[in-house]
């Protein structure tokens, strides 16, 4: 698709970005009829589809995953799909497969990874052979059935999940196939006032429909959405600060980072990529055309917690990587 926002004025960014904001704001209240709190989930994702990126969600089962992924296709006009990752999962189940009948001959059956939105449910349960399925068609926006390759939709974005809690059975994501994932981000308990409108407003007593959820976007304004985020300015200052904060990760003597001798291998140049694209995003979130160093600051956390590998004693004593993510932000100079 065509870029729409070639050669746009100043003067119509603004308006633009005005416009997509108030959208977003309309997403929001969309979702907050079936989802409640987890505002930051929310954005995450939403700044995660218009980087055109995908999110590896951290959370104990119950926390409303699959229902925000589905909320969020419905009021976006999009397809969806959910994987259950188990151990007897094999890459055929994701991508369909060839197969052969009687007077038709062979035709393809393609299989669930061919929806705009893709909820992969548990992706540590499966064997690393059915990860890397997912995760390369994650990445080249294709897959291949037989001999025949077949792009995805536009757009295509992927939730995985992780349990944290129950290890049995599950293997661990290579790191090479983590940084594929734009965010990483961690779903937490409700507080008790949210928990008390859960129960209200849950939906194991109501059916999905009854909420009443409005369609706010299409999939072709989706994509629209993506190309005006690479239009959202971005200062030369605002550059050398995103790639001082990545060599940070890989020089912390360098920065003075009392964590650093936490870390064993620092974050690889796809970091620089993700907190330029993530934070044009965030901007255009909440409305402003040109990118500041707290929009780096807000999704620094979500790009780097699963890009900074822990040596043994960072492991040993189980440190957060926000802590050490926490200090580089704190000590890296906006200059």
């Amino acid at each position: 698709m065509a870029d729409s926002f070639e050669g746009i004025s100043p003067q119509e960014l603004k308006k633009e970005v005005a416009q997509y904001q108030q959208r977003f704001d309309r997403i929001r209240s969309e979702i907050s009829k079936i989802m409640v709190g987890q505002r930051h989930i929310v954005d995450a994702l939403i700044e995660a589809i218009l980087c055109n990126g995908h999110v590896l969600l951290e959370g104990i089962p119950g926390l409303g995953k699959t229902l925000l992924v589905r909320t969020i296709s419905t009021i976006t006009g999009s397809s969806f799909s959910r994987i259950q990752f188990t151990p007897d999962l094999l890459p055929t189940d994701i991508i369909g497969i060839t197969t052969y009948e009687e007077g038709k001959g062979f035709y393809t059956v393609k299989g669930p990874i061919f929806a705009n939105f893709v909820l992969a449910d548990e992706i540590n349960r499966a064997p690393p052979k059915v990860q890397s399925a997912l995760l390369e068609g994650m990445q080249e926006r294709q897959v291949t059935i037989g001999k025949e390759t077949f792009r995805l939709p536009f757009p295509f974005f992927v939730m995985a999940t992780e349990n944290p809690v129950e290890q049995l059975g599950t293997y661990k994501l290579p790191e090479a196939q983590l940084d594929r994932f734009l965010y990483k981000v961690m779903m937490t308990y409700p507080t008790f006032e949210e928990e008390l409108l859960i129960l209200k407003q849950n939906i194991t007593t109501r059916d999905f429909s009854e909420f009443d959820l409005t369609p706010v976007l299409t999939p072709e304004e989706i994509i629209r959405a993506q190309q005006l985020v690479k239009h959202i300015r971005l200062d030369t200052k605002i550059e050398n600060y995103i790639v001082r904060i990545v060599e940070a990760t890989r020089d912390a003597e360098k920065y003075k980072l009392e964590s650093g001798k936490y870390i064993s291998f620092g974050a690889s140049p796809r970091s620089s990529i993700a907190l330029f694209i993530a934070s044009k995003a965030h901007a255009l979130m909440r409305g402003s055309e040109v990118v500041k160093p707290m929009d780096v600051k807000s999704v620094a956390y979500q790009v780097l917690r699963h890009r900074i590998i822990l040596n043994f004693e960072g492991q040993a004593e189980e440190i957060n990587p926000d802590v050490i993510i926490k200090e580089i932000l704190d000590k890296v100079p906006i200059v």
